[in-house]
């Protein structure tokens, strides 16, 4: 019989497959994004049926096939059921896991990617963080893990760290009062705003999801991360679509 795997990771989709069975990709530690057959996972009472939901956060225990993994064991310790209770947040949590799946990648580390999902999960149920800026603290580190995003330390044109009141995508960051003067797109942000999106870029995931904004900030938060997700994600998410529906 082959070796078990051992993975920690999380169910980010899920699907049926035939009469009986469901496949699976997995946001996993050890392992980045990989795909998992759970047989007879849509038979009731199977012992897999659960654990192969979107959403399931545990241990999985896999055999290696040729193309994917078959799951034959999980231990689960979060199912996540409590998002279902609201439409905006489960729809959220969809469009969160959608994204990690295209920024993940087999057989790499899938360790900080994980984290951020199951820290933004907890965020939105404890509901001290307006959901709509769990999901802009969520796209930025996203990004900032991936090692492509804005530079929101100093102006883009001159170097300077002072006098940022400017964000200009086409630029790829802020900018001074002088130099957005030439620059394209550009849109005002005020300090704090510049503040939250520092704060994101390098602040550690068990500390991300700890603060609040004024309406004003999350409007300009809102239109930065925008303009972000446009220029380094080249397809459209399906969850999105329907999350934004909503609002």
């Amino acid at each position: 019989m082959a070796d078990q795997i051992k993975v920690t990771g999380m169910v980010i989709s899920s699907s049926p497959v035939g009469e009986n069975d469901k496949r699976i990709v997995l946001l996993t530690k050890e392992k980045g994004k990989i795909s998992a057959f759970a047989r007879g996972a849509r038979r009731p009472g199977n012992r897999l049926m659960a654990a192969s939901d979107s959403f399931a956060f545990g241990t999985f225990y896999l055999i290696a096939g040729r193309d994917s993994y078959t799951v034959v064991n999980a231990e689960i310790s979060n199912y996540f059921r409590e998002l279902a209770n609201d439409v905006a947040m489960t729809y959220t949590a969809y469009y969160f896991v959608e994204l990690a799946g295209y920024f993940a990648v087999e057989n790499q580390d899938g360790s900080q990617l994980l984290n951020l999902i199951y820290a933004a999960f907890k965020a939105m149920l404890g509901r001290k963080m307006d959901i709509e800026l769990v999901r802009y603290v969520y796209e930025l580190k996203l990004l900032a893990l991936n090692g492509e995003y804005p530079d929101f330390f100093a102006c883009r044109g001159c170097k300077s760290s002072e006098g940022l009141d400017g964000f200009s995508i086409a630029s790829n960051g802020v900018l001074c009062r002088e130099c957005r003067k030439t620059a394209k797109d550009v849109i005002d942000i005020c300090g704090s705003t510049l503040y939250a999106l520092q704060f994101i870029v390098y602040t550690e995931i068990g500390r991300l999801f700890s603060f609040t904004v004024s309406p004003e900030v999350l409007a300009e938060l809102r239109m930065v991360l925008r303009r972000c997700m446009g220029a380094y994600v080249d397809r459209r998410m399906n969850s999105l679509d329907i999350l934004e529906g909503l609002l």
